[in-house]
């Protein structure tokens, strides 16, 4: 099994290297943006960002002073580096050789810069949310820029995994990179609503922290099928048979 996530726009540079590190599986196409946006002036960048002034000065500092190769010295570890509701639940600094082992092999996460990253690899602080409108190489968004070689390897990885399923834990920003036809093989959605006053519905910061606590959860346990994702119950959380199907599972919390 594969696992997928968003990545976040909150990140720390200051945290320490865990294990054995990788580097970006697309390097070379994450230099090529970053070669293209670097060359923006500030208005240009926050017009590509829509970021305030003050997020678009630190950004433009980023991609001035981003560097090539991927080292101890200028980058850190995804799993470690992102902040936020969606990775707080993640206990990173509880997880065992074994537990990081697995999540280097079974969860990834998307980027609008790097495309997908393993927890391990190296990366530097960014901001590029996936539904960016840049044109580049060609094409007219990072849809189109990541599409192909994100699902190609994603498809790789599951052509060699005994349980080659794909669990999609992101949000539709980030999904709608993979194209499933030429995945080739089954998605399963995991969806997150909360039940209050008797009306269900999707309450988004909640949401994220299911993500999140779901996360956890498949790296603590190294689950290795589809079925034990039911045993999930973090939160309150339900798995909701009624309302689920084949391909997309939810699992309901019901709110005082």
């Amino acid at each position: 099994m594969l696992f997928i996530i968003s990545p976040s726009k909150t990140q720390q540079i200051e945290v320490p290297l865990h294990g054995n590190y990788g580097q970006p599986l697309f390097s070379e196409q994450t230099i090529e943006l970053v070669q293209n946006i670097r060359v923006l002036d500030k208005v240009q960048l926050a017009n590509l960002l829509k970021t305030s002034d003050k997020l678009t000065a630190l950004n433009y500092q980023r991609y001035q002073q981003f560097q090539v190769p991927f080292t101890p010295e200028n980058s850190r570890q995804p799993l470690f580096m992102f902040q936020g509701d969606q990775f707080n639940p993640l206990a990173v600094e509880e997880y065992a050789e074994q537990q990081l082992s697995y999540a280097q092999h079974h969860l990834r996460i998307l980027s609008g810069l790097y495309g997908v990253l393993r927890p391990l690899d190296l990366m530097q602080l960014y901001r590029l949310e996936m539904a960016t409108r840049i044109e580049i190489a060609g094409v007219k968004n990072l849809y189109q820029f990541w599409g192909e070689r994100v699902t190609a390897q994603l498809k790789l990885e599951l052509d060699q995994d005994s349980v080659p399923v794909l669990i999609n834990l992101a949000s539709a920003e980030y999904f709608k990179v993979i194209r499933q036809k030429e995945l080739q093989h089954d998605v399963l959605t995991i969806s997150f609503k909360q039940k209050k006053a008797g009306k269900v519905k999707t309450i988004a910061i909640y949401a994220k922290r299911a993500r999140g606590a779901m996360v956890d959860f498949v790296i603590k346990n190294s689950l290795t099928r589809p079925d034990e994702l039911l045993d999930f119950d973090r939160e309150g959380y339900m798995y909701d048979a009624e309302a689920s199907t084949d391909s997309n599972w939810l699992f309901l919390r019901e709110l005082d």
